[in-house]
C-alpha cells in the first residue's frame, strides 16, 4: 500500500466479548468482585509479611514480591476488561495500548522467574537445610529478586521497541479484551516476522527453561522427601512445596497452551477464554493457595486481626 493510501490509526477497538452480550452486566459484576478480592488478597499478603517478625525470611519475601507483582499484573488488564462490559465500543489509544502489552508480558515473564527462584528457596531448604541461612542471605533473596526484574525487563523490551516502530492502518479492531501481541500484529501494515520471531524466541527460552529447573528443583526436593523417616516430617516438608507446585502448574499450563507455539495469529476465540483464566484465576488463588494450608501465615493473621 502506498504511503499516500494510508489511514493513520490513532486508536483501536477492544471487541472483548460480542458473543457473551446479554450476560455483559453479570460478568461485569463478578469479574470486579474477583478483581478486588484479588487486589485485598495480594495487599493482605504484603502488609503482613512486611509487619509480622516472624514471616521475615526469605520464603515469604519473595512471596511478598509474587504479591506486588500479581496486583500490577491484574490493574494492567481487568480495569480496560471491566470497561468492554459497559462500553459498546471500547477505544484504547495507540500508545497506551503498546504500554499496555509491554507490562502485560513484562510482568508475565518476571512470574515465571519470580517462581522459578522461589523453587530454587525451596529447594535450598529441604535439600540443603544447614548452609540455607548462608546460602539464602537478604542481600541473596534482594540480587535474585531484582535480577528477575532486570531480566523480564530485557526479554521484553527489543520486542516492544521494534513493535513500536510498526506502522498501523485502516484496520483497527482488536479481537480481545486487552492488547495481547498476536491480534495487534495482525493489524500491522508491515512485515512482523521479526517481532514474532523475537516474541517465540523470548518463550521458548523463557518458559522451557525456568519449567526444567523448577522441575529438576522438584526431583530432588521430593526424592529428599522421600527419604524423611518419618511421616509428620515428611508430610511437614511436602506442605512447605504444595503451595508453590500448585500455582506452578496452573500457570505454565495456561501460557504454554497461549504462547508457545510459532504463530501468534491463531485461536484467538480459545485464546480469550484461557487469558482470561490467567488474568484473574492465578492472582486470585495465589494469596489463597499460599495461606490455606500456611499455618504461619494463618497464625499472621490472626495475631493482625486481634489486634
Amino acid at each position: 500500500m502506498d504511503k499516500e493510501n494510508r489511514t493513520s490509526v490513532t486508536k483501536f477497538i477492544l471487541l472483548g466479548f460480542p458473543n457473551l452480550q446479554k450476560w455483559h452486566k453479570v460478568l461485569f459484576v463478578f469479574i470486579l468482585f474477583i478483581y478486588i478480592l484479588t487486589l485485598a488478597g495480594n495487599g493482605l499478603i504484603i502488609a503482613i509479611v512486611r509487619t509480622d517478625q516472624q514471616l521475615q525470611t526469605p520464603m515469604y519475601f519473595f512471596l511478598s514480591n509474587l504479591s506486588f507483582l500479581e496486583i500490577w499484573y491484574t490493574t494492567t488488564i481487568v480495569p480496560k476488561m471491566l470497561e468492554t462490559f459497559l462500553v459498546a465500543r471500547t477505544t484504547i489509544c495507540l500508545n497506551c495500548c503498546l504500554v499496555q502489552s509491554f507490562f502485560h508480558f513484562f510482568l508475565g515473564i518476571t512470574e515465571f522467574l519470580i517462581l522459578t527462584v522461589m523453587s530454587f528457596d525451596r529447594y535450598v531448604a529441604i535439600c540443603k537445610p544447614l548452609h540455607y541461612t548462608s546460602i539464602m542471605t537478604h542481600q541473596n533473596c534482594s540480587l535474585l529478586v531484582m535480577g528477575a526484574w532486570t531480566l523480564g525487563f530485557v526479554v521484553i523490551f527489543s520486542q516492544a521497541v521494534l513493535l513500536l516502530q510498526v506502522p498501523f492502518c485502516a484496520r483497527n479492531v482488536i479481537n480481545h479484551f486487552y492488547c495481547d501481541i498476536g491480534p495487534i500484529l495482525k493489524l500491522a501494515c508491515a512485515d512482523t516476522q521479526t517481532i514474532e520471531l523475537l516474541g517465540f524466541l523470548g518463550s521458548i527460552t523463557i518458559i522451557p527453561s525456568t519449567l526444567l529447573f523448577t522441575a529438576v528443583s522438584y526431583f530432588y526436593i521430593i526424592t529428599t522427601i522421600v527419604r524423611i523417616p518419618s511421616a509428620g516430617g515428611r508430610r511437614k516438608a511436602f506442605s512447605t512445596c504444595a503451595s508453590h507446585f500448585t500455582v506452578v502448574s496452573i500457570l505454565y499450563g495456561a501460557v504454554v497452551f497461549m504462547y508457545l507455539k510459532p504463530s501468534t495469529h491463531s485461536s484467538f476465540s480459545l485464546n480469550k477464554v484461557v487469558s482470561v483464566l490467567n488474568t484473574l484465576l492465578t492472582p486470585l488463588l495465589n494469596p489463597f493457595i499460599y495461606t490455606i494450608r500456611n499455618k504461619e501465615v494463618k497464625a499472621a493473621l490472626r495475631k493482625a486481626v486481634s489486634k
